[in-house]
């Protein structure tokens, strides 16, 4: 296994996003704008965790784990498309599955003696506590900000028309109007 490197750290903390996020998306009762903002990312967040497994080689050798990774990506993508068709059976049983096989192989990177993690977390475990801490409360701001939003009842287009009617121009006949008021007083 390599030494710890950017595309290492941002694999692993994709990962962890990942697995913070999936408990959320799958014990919330409603499916609303919640579910589907915070599914893009859990979705956009296992696609670089897929990929970038690629680049991780362990002694120049690919494993088992990029066996799994190619399937996630076919898993995840199905569970997209099946959401997007309307067939929730099939984009849950995509998602869930996609979800235990990054569970099993983080439980294989924690548990397997001479991968990075483990060494890590020998060797420096405060970076490690930091570093899982500050995933799990950035996934919870997400989580709370986007909840907020579908509680107050914002969406892109309140925004939009909000911006809009305050930058409106008035028309010459309302300005007329105004001028003649103006002049009555």
């Amino acid at each position: 296994m390599e030494p710890w490197n950017v595309l290492l750290a941002s694999h692993v903390v994709a990962a962890l996003f990942v697995l913070a996020i999936g408990p959320l998306q799958m014990l919330r009762p409603r499916r609303d704008r919640l579910h589907r903002t915070m599914g893009y990312l859990w979705v956009a967040a296992m696609y670089y965790v897929c990929f970038s497994s690629f680049w991780i080689v362990s002694d120049g050798h690919f494993s088992w784990l990029h066996g799994l990774s190619a399937f996630t990506i076919v898993t995840v993508t199905l569970g997209l498309v099946s959401a997007v068709r309307g067939n929730i059976a099939s984009h849950r049983g995509n998602m869930i599955g996609s979800y235990i096989g990054i569970a099993v192989a983080f439980i294989f990177a924690v548990t397997v003696p001479g991968r990075a993690i483990p060494k890590l977390v020998s060797e420096d475990p405060i970076s490690v506590a930091f570093v899982c801490g500050l995933v799990v409360l950035t996934t919870v701001a997400i989580f709370v900000s986007l909840k907020r939003g579908d509680r107050m009842g914002v969406t892109s287009r309140t925004v939009v028309t909000a911006q809009a009617s305050a930058a409106r121009v008035p028309d010459s006949s309302e300005v007329r109007e105004r001028l003649w008021k103006a002049r009555i007083k």
